[in-house]
């Protein structure tokens, strides 16, 4: 029986008596590539003195989408990747349908970079039709699930998330997969999840659970439907499967959000983690934050730890800053640390080769940031002198090997 078979018969939990039980954990190369260009000494010994040895399964490693980096994102088939590589949580992010169905999508309007709506019958639904290049103007279109209802969605097929924006037609627009990922594994049609069956695939998978609350396209209330109750189904689903709120980290970058599952939702709201995106933030006097320094962000971390926010994540270049041209903690995630606030961050396997400085998720250290060798070194501080509990990963096999290897739960 194939995966969507078991899903949409509702039976996902058979996957523990298949070759995906839970202690099925397989690395692959990439984590001894990394090593493999690591410079010599301690933290590279450590590394290579647990090549061959079983992987445990960590809730330190946790797929960002599933497997992206050549899977899909928010597919079955990326999420199963992703536990095969030994991660213990994994992510749906939620947004909805036109009949307030929640599905497993990264944005309300990313359809049509994500599946292939803009060369079928649903084109016809897009906030946005298709434009093509023309002169300076890129190609573009938009389309989203709120246009959709559950049984449209369910139609679509999933692809890599990319668009060709020199495109003259739609088939083209929909290529532009990045060099350092692949279209192997969108070859054949991979499955869509609703919010609900990605519960029930986590679950039969041994995996914890991270959803996050994304962000509406559409005005809310959105046909009686207000961010409240937006933000509650998502907890009734959990607790419509019977899920413990000790296995869900709730997420949103919308600190309202936040503070409503803190006071609506006790027991969810503990664990639930705000995603910090401040650093694009201004501030009416002073224009805009500085992303390195904390006593800029308002509210202060010692303020969010008073509301009961438990848990932050930040993006990982936020943690690090150089000393020396060594990776040290930064101030911001001093301030976390002082105030007892929980660190999770993103994302490590996002930016493709490292060779030319990493792009945005190494800014912070660039100017060191001249090999794959990095990456390891990075993940190291994060986890040892940070002390993150998390690292959301394209490709779960990198962190999952360095948690095994020292032993992170």
């Amino acid at each position: 029986m194939t995966y969507k078979a078991l899903l949409l018969a509702g039976v996902a939990a058979s996957l523990a008596s298949t070759a995906l039980a839970q202690d099925v954990i397989e690395m692959g190369p990439r984590p001894y590539y990394l090593i493999d260009r690591m410079e010599d000494g301690p933290l590279k010994d450590k590394l290579l003195s647990c090549a061959g040895a079983p992987v445990a399964r960590s809730l330190f490693s946790i797929g960002h989408r599933g497997a992206p980096m050549q899977f899909p994102e928010h597919t079955v088939e990326s999420n199963v990747a992703a536990a095969r590589m030994g991660a213990g949580i994994l992510e749906c992010d939620v947004t909805f349908t036109k009949d307030k169905e929640l599905v497993c999508r990264h944005a309300q309007n990313d359809l049509h970079t994500t599946t292939n709506i803009l060369v079928t019958d649903l084109a016809e639904t897009c906030v946005t039709p298709f434009t093509p290049a023309a002169g300076d103007q890129e190609a573009s279109a938009e389309c989203r699930t709120s246009e959709l209802t559950l049984a449209e969605f369910k139609t679509l097929t999933p692809k890599m998330d990319a668009a060709n924006k020199a495109a003259s037609d739609a088939e083209s627009y929909l290529a532009g997969t990045a060099d350092w990922r692949t279209d192997l594994y969108a070859a054949e049609p991979t499955t869509l999840m609703t919010h609900a069956e990605s519960i029930a695939l986590f679950k039969a998978l041994g995996a914890k659970f991270t959803p996050e609350l994304k962000a509406p396209s559409v005005e809310m209330p959105f046909d009686g439907f207000t961010q409240e109750d937006y933000a509650q189904k998502l907890v009734d689903e959990y607790k419509a499967a019977g899920i413990p709120a000790q296995d869900v980290w709730l997420q949103s970058f919308n600190l309202d959000d936040i503070k409503y599952w803190i006071a609506n939702e006790p027991e969810f709201g503990a664990q639930a983690v705000y995603l910090d995106d401040r650093y694009e933030a201004e501030d009416a006097d002073e224009g805009l934050i500085d992303p390195m320094d904390p006593a800029s962000f308002k509210p202060s971390m010692a303020e969010l730890a008073q509301m009961g926010v438990n848990y932050i994540a930040p993006p990982a270049w936020m943690l690090v800053t150089l000393e020396n041209g060594k990776i040290v903690p930064s101030a911001y995630a001093k301030e976390a640390q002082a105030a007892g606030i929980n660190l999770i961050t993103w994302t490590i396997e996002r930016s493709g080769p490292l060779v030319n400085g990493g792009g945005w998720y190494y800014q912070s250290i660039a100017d060191i940031t001249t090999t794959d060798g990095v990456m390891y070194e990075y993940i190291d501080v994060l986890a040892q002198d940070v002390g993150v509990k998390g690292i959301f990963s394209d490709w779960p096999a990198t962190v999952s090997y360095y948690a095994s290897c020292m032993g992170l739960n």
